[in-house]
């Protein structure tokens, strides 16, 4: 509450799921050349534990960066409103948020994960060229995970609606793709 969300700590639990995510990581795919995080405090912090649990030279030669398209998704005026406090100030959102769907529909002042799918495109657009061959790590968020598995996977419009309903996201979830 009142703290921005990109300044927001790993709790002690998540630098324990860090950890173990980083040795699951080197376990199953090696070492990657380059790894993004989204420039978050806590995505930062995962990426930095997880990166422990490889030897200091090969961690020393991962690439990292910082890329602001893999930013949390931007939830508004609400942010720090209980749901109570949402629902009086914005009593209209409900029969708004059931009308447009939870993929396209914004919250006060925020984005809808439409437009959060939009940043993840113009990300892997922009990057193409340059991680192609590249064995890549990306440390981001459950919304903008999301959207990478909407864009990558193909899913429709109601598929991406499904899931949002009815298949929570885990902390360190690990999705891989090749070619």
């Amino acid at each position: 509450m009142g703290q921005p969300d990109p300044a927001t700590p790993l709790t002690d639990e998540g630098i324990v799921q860090a950890r173990e995510l980083g040795v699951r990581l080197r376990e199953a795919y090696g070492s990657f050349d380059i790894a993004f995080d989204s420039g978050y405090r806590r995505t930062k912090d995962t990426l930095t534990v997880a990166l422990e649990a490889w030897p200091d030279a090969e961690r020393l030669r991962i690439e990292r960066r910082s890329h602001f398209l893999l930013r949390e998704r931007d939830t508004g005026y609400a942010v720090n409103m209980t749901t109570a406090e949402a629902s009086a100030a914005f009593p209209w959102l409900q029969d708004y948020w059931c009308a447009e769907g939870p993929f396209v529909a914004r919250p006060p002042g925020g984005e809808s994960l439409a437009e959060v799918a939009a940043r993840v495109q113009q990300f892997l657009e922009l990057h193409r060229d340059a991680l192609a061959g590249r064995r890549v790590l990306l440390v981001t968020h459950a919304g903008t995970l999301r959207m990478f598995r909407f864009l990558l996977e193909g899913w429709s419009h109601e598929e991406v609606e499904r899931r949002l309903r009815d298949d929570p996201m885990d902390n360190c979830l690990v999705m891989a793709y090749g070619r």
